[in-house]
Order: C-alpha cells, then structure tokens, then sequence
C-alpha cells in the first residue's frame, strides 16, 4: 500500500540531504547527477511536495512510460519538469539498470527580479502532469546536455556581477529549445494525436447529447481534459497545434453544430433549444448564436425556410 506521508522540500539543500547527495555549491541552483540519487528512507514509495522548479532529463528508465495518457517504449532520453507546489509520487525500489541523467533545481528565488520570473509559467509543460514527458532523439539530448552543463559551470565558477544574468539566460535558452521540441513531438506522434481528436469528438457528441445537459451545463476545457483524462493545458497545447483552435473553441464550435442542426431540422422554440444545449435563458443562448453567426436564431432558421 502506497505511503500516504507526503514529504515537503522548501530548499534545493533538502532535496540532496534525501537524495544521500552532498550539499549543493550554490543553494539556489544545482545540477544533479540523476545516477547518483539514493533517496534516505525505507519508504517503497516517496511522495513529495518541492518549492522549487526541476528540469529532470532521465534516460534507462525501465519498462514502458505513459505519455499522455499512451504508453510508450522509449529507450532514449525523456524529459519532465515539476514547478513549485506540484506533488511528485516516485518508487524507491532500486531497478537492476541504475538510471542515468541529470536534475536541474532552480530555486524561484534564483529568478525572482529577473524577466523569467514571469515568464517561466508561460511555458506550458510546467503545468502538464510529470507522465506528459518530452521524448528526446540523441541530438536533441546533446544540445540539452551542453546547456546545463554550461549552467553548472557557471555557478562552479566565481561568482560576480553577471553570474546570475548568465545562468538566466541558458535556463531560458533551455527551456525554448524545450519548446520547441514539444511543438515536434505533438506534430510526429500523429496516431495517438489523431486518437486524442476521435476521443474529443465523441466526448462533445456524448456531452452535448445527455438529456440532462441542463443540469450538467454547458462543458468547460476542464470538463473535457478530464474526460479525456489529461491536464488541461496538455489538450490545449495539443488542439492548437493540430487544429490551430484551443479546446474551448472545439467545445463552441460543437455547441454551434448542435444549435444549427435543431433550428433546422426541428420545431423546437428558441426557448427550448436553449434549455436542450444547456443555457439558464434563452438570451444569452441567442447572444452567442449572434455572436458566431451574425444571425438570431430565428433569422437563421427563417434562412431554411
């Protein structure tokens, strides 16, 4: 049975101290050797809560992998990355090949009066579920490696003045080709995109169909991540990037066809149709038909007759 104690890590200090690693040489950023990490307790399970972000790329990891919500063999390189406050679950037991890889920890103190600071929460991976990895090729891997260990030769160095402008950069520079790399992975991992489309359509199908749709309401982008069983930022980075609309403009765009279809081929009121689709009032059902079409409802059901 899974451990229920869920640890805290206010400090990059901490996280070595339970890592059996030795103290950091810079107590707000570190490069962790992953192969090196032997987590201090008897727990078959760790659970834990960092206030601190980690970039993790990790490689000999056994067995398949769930990426999304597919599994994968994937023999090469991965990559996850936890912001601070998000809890992390991971076994204890040790594997008969030892992982290898590396940890970068950042502190947000680190970053605080620096412009990442504000936009290191833009990059959408931050906010996918630690199994939503990005799968690296072996070059993709070389030119991720070079950046931290430039990151840790900076702060090996002597610190002065533009240390910490330095190291910002190369995070940023990391985290852009990171970018970069999900936007390849959404565009290569056709079939289990395309699944995840034939997935949407039947839950907007099954949602908007259900004689209880007044009460449920009208569905929200989490509504549907979840029932699709990924993050919401996870489905609408990956909706824009095969369709170029985001998931509340799928649920719209469903809402639209389901609209036009009972104008046309029902006698339903306005009213009612409103009520079918979920709306509390009829007005706000025809202000948003407008707003799509340019028509009223009952101009474009005049427009069939």
């Amino acid at each position: 049975m899974a451990n229920s104690y869920i640890h805290t890590f206010d400090s990059i200090s901490q996280f070595h101290k339970m890592s059996g690693l030795p103290k950091p040489e810079h107590p707000l950023v570190s490069l962790v050797d992953y192969g090196l990490v032997d987590y201090q307790t008897d727990e078959k399970e760790i659970s834990w809560i960092q206030n601190f972000y980690t970039i993790g790329l990790k490689r000999n990891i056994q067995g398949k992998f769930r990426y999304g919500q597919q599994q994968y063999d994937f023999d090469e390189g991965l990559m996850a990355f936890v912001a601070p406050g998000q809890i992390v679950h991971l076994s204890t037991e040790k594997p008969e090949i030892r992982p290898s890889g590396y940890l970068l920890l950042i502190h947000p103190d680190f970053i605080w009066s620096t412009s990442l600071s504000k936009n290191i929460r833009q990059y959408d991976f931050f906010g996918y579920a630690v199994n939503e990895a990005l799968f690296m090729s072996e070059k993709e891997e070389m030119i991720i490696e070079d950046i931290l260990r430039n990151i840790q030769r900076e702060y090996h160095s002597t610190i002065d003045k533009f240390s910490q402008n330095i190291i910002v950069a190369q995070i940023e520079l990391l985290l852009n080709y990171c970018e970069r790399f999900y936007q390849r992975q959404f565009i290569t991992r056709k079939k289990s995109s395309h699944q995840v489309l034939e997935k949407l359509e039947r839950v907007l199908n099954e949602w908007y169909n259900d004689d209880n749709l007044i009460d449920k309401g009208l569905p929200t982008a989490h509504d549907i991540a979840s029932s699709l069983n990924v993050s919401t930022n996870y489905l609408g980075t990956l909706l824009k990037t095969l369709t170029g609309q985001n998931t509340q403009q799928h649920i719209h765009n469903k809402l639209m066809e389901k609209a036009k279809e009972k104008l046309s081929t029902t006698k339903l009121t306005v009213s009612e149709i409103a009520y079918e689709l979920g709306f509390e009032h009829s007005q706000s059902f025809s202000k948003f038909f407008k707003s799509k079409t340019n028509q009223s409802p009952l101009e474009f059901r005049a427009s069939f007759n």
